[in-house]
């Protein structure tokens, strides 16, 4: 047995080297190779995150943008409607008052003829009447000659 405890000693006396190389190159490998490695990952990883976020941001003031945008678009529609309606409205109005001045026209037109043509009728019922006076007083001398005839 210790002959075998003696073999182990050797055994781990000679592990010892290659334990503290395989220490050494952790170290050597951790601070040479991993550290950077893990260094250029992070930015790697910070750059890219940081694009995607850059991208979420410009997204969230796109839609922002396009929010007021579409807001501002139905402001300026409701006013371009109002506008309309008011244009509208004011055609409308002014419509109805040439038509009433039409009318108002039309009326005193319609009055003008009347009275005008109530003096032609009383001239011709005056005129009629002197004609009948005529043609009454030639009938009647007409009507004395053949008999004094």
């Amino acid at each position: 047995m210790d002959q075998i405890l003696h073999q182990l000693g050797q055994l781990l006396l000679r592990a010892v080297p290659t334990f503290l190389l395989v220490i050494v190159l952790h170290f050597y490998l951790k601070s040479m190779f991993f550290k950077p490695m893990g260094k250029v990952m992070q930015e790697r990883y910070d750059a890219t995150e940081g694009a995607r976020k850059l991208a979420e941001e410009s997204t969230v003031r796109a839609s922002q943008k396009t929010a007021e945008y579409e807001a501002a678009m139905r402001a300026a529609r409701g006013e371009v409607y109002q506008a309309q309606e008011q244009i509208h409205k004011q055609l409308q109005e002014r419509e109805v008052e040439e038509l009433a001045k039409a009318r108002q026209r039309s009326e005193a037109l319609i009055e003008e003829a009347r009275a005008a043509l109530a003096r032609e009728v009383e001239a011709a019922k005056a005129g009629l009447a002197k004609d009948s006076e005529l043609l009454a007083g030639q009938i009647t001398e007409a009507v004395l000659r053949r008999s004094a005839a």
